[in-house]
């Protein structure tokens, strides 16, 4: 009878698209041995050479793979090498084992697919090293189906860039408080500057609080943002439930107070990040885009605003469509324009208007190809539909915001396109989490479908 396996011993087998998804991610398994097998080195080799954005990370997984293992001999990397001279919090091991060497009869998945091939690496493993947890982490749900079925013990998804482990525990961005706010307050300090007014209050009042957090009652006449806090106090600059319902962008008027605490950050210049999550017809495109033409055009605060999307594909492609970057880029940025339409629908000569608004506002359609490398300046970005861009995919887009710049990220966590991404692994949830208590972003959860009482009734009933 072999031993009985240490969970505290782990090997773990990395499948091809978790090095697509964090280059790096051999360093995140700390004191782990991790092994990486000559298929998934191959499927490397194929993709470096594809102009698709993915090969930028395949190359980048390369060299860093090369860092490692450039000075090791053969026996070596078959023995492991040491992680710990690239990086100091990983203490483990690299191997690179020759898979091709299996028997296909080990896993029952014959045949010279590449995914059966790292499968059987990982059960040969198991079978080999009954000491030690083997586990094969894969971004591919059908591959991590296929593996426990064909007797692999311990499948996982690459999950060190998931900060929450369910959904329903993201942030929404505001607090819906029990009875009247004020009912609760046994001492509060107010202070008045300029047209703004501010209380401080006990923290105890509220469990956990994060920075442009925004606070409701169930009267419905107190609403309030929180502006700062510590370990004794929070500091709440008070919004007033009809004023902010009161405030309107390019014409619209919020429906809901959902709508109403998204303009306010929408329109606050001193919120460079804003994120509108929420289901399909709860109006996050068309507020994004009226608070842009607000900003730009009315107080001239911005001096253009730059549209852009995830392309299918996952952002790879632009395809082979006539015309230039921007006339490509219009299928897909049609949300746009038809906000545009309804924002100007009842003028006089509806196209004309949208046309001089286009070019008033400088509104720009571009591609998150040509993102990389650039340095917007002073600009509205409206980054439509960032359900489906991975962590680092957003980070190249925030990274390119220079001084004065606005972010605006929306999308549907229930719309995921992509192959590898799920609610609690998407970019915008990562973002969400990342900047929650970030001074300069701000989270809206726009509750509630306002695009028809047919959407409403299908988003809740479909």
């Amino acid at each position: 009878m072999g031993k009985m396996r240490n969970n505290d011993n782990k090997l773990y087998v990395l499948d091809t698209n978790v090095l697509l998804h964090e280059p790096f991610a051999f360093l995140s398994f700390q004191e782990h041995q991790v092994v990486i097998p000559m298929t998934v080195l191959e499927e490397l080799d194929h993709i470096k050479d594809r102009k698709k954005d993915v090969s930028r990370d395949a190359r980048i997984a390369i060299r860093a793979l090369d860092d490692v293992l450039r000075d090791a001999s053969p026996e070596e990397m078959l023995a492991g090498v040491d992680l710990s001279t690239v990086a100091k919090n990983c203490t483990g091991k690299l191997t690179i084992v020759n898979d091709h060497m299996f028997e296909d009869a080990v896993s029952g998945l014959p045949g010279d697919e590449n995914d059966h091939r790292i499968i059987n690496t990982a059960l040969h493993l198991q079978q080999l090293k009954v000491e030690v947890k083997v586990v094969l982490v894969t971004k591919d749900i059908n591959m991590r189906l296929k593996a426990k079925g064909a007797g692999l013990e311990f499948v996982e998804d690459y999950r060190t860039d998931q900060l929450i482990d369910d959904i329903s525990l993201l942030t929404s961005g505001y607090k819906k408080l029990d009875g009247d706010f004020w009912q609760h307050v046994k001492e509060c300090d107010s202070e008045q500057s300029g047209r703004d007014t501010y209380h401080t209050v006990p923290r105890n009042l509220l469990n956990e609080v994060f920075i442009n957090e925004y606070l409701l009652d169930e009267t419905g006449h107190f609403a309030a943002r929180v502006v700062d806090y510590d370990e004794e106090h929070i500091k709440l600059l008070d919004l007033g439930f009809e004023r902010i319902m009161g405030r309107s962008a390019w014409g619209i008027q919020p429906k809901n107070v959902y709508q109403a605490m998204a303009i306010n950050a929408l329109l606050d210049p001193h919120m460079d990040l804003v994120i509108l999550t929420g289901p399909a017809g709860c109006g996050k495109t068309l507020l994004a885009l009226a608070c842009a033409l607000e900003l730009v055009i009315e107080r001239g605060m911005y001096d253009k605003v730059i549209v852009t999307r995830n392309t299918p594909e996952i952002a790879e492609s632009i395809g082979f469509l006539p015309g230039t970057e921007e006339e490509k880029m219009m299928p897909w940025l049609a949300a746009i324009t038809d906000s545009l339409e309804v924002l100007h629908k009842n003028d006089e000569n509806p196209v004309s208007s949208r046309n001089y608004i286009m070019e008033k506002a400088n509104i720009q359609f571009k591609s998150i190809n040509f993102m990389r490398g650039r340095s917007i300046q002073n600009a509205i970005v409206i980054l439509d539909e960032s359900q489906n861009l991975t962590a680092s995919q957003l980070k190249t887009i925030i990274t390119r915001c220079g001084e004065g710049t606005k972010l605006i990220c929306s999308g549907n966590l229930a719309q995921i396109d992509s192959n590898y991404l799920t609610p609690v692994t998407s970019g915008l949830t990562y973002i969400v989490e990342r900047f929650k208590d970030f001074q300069g972003s701000s989270t809206i959860n726009l509750n509630g479908v306002v695009r028809s009482r047919l959407a409403s009734f299908a988003e809740e009933n479909l």
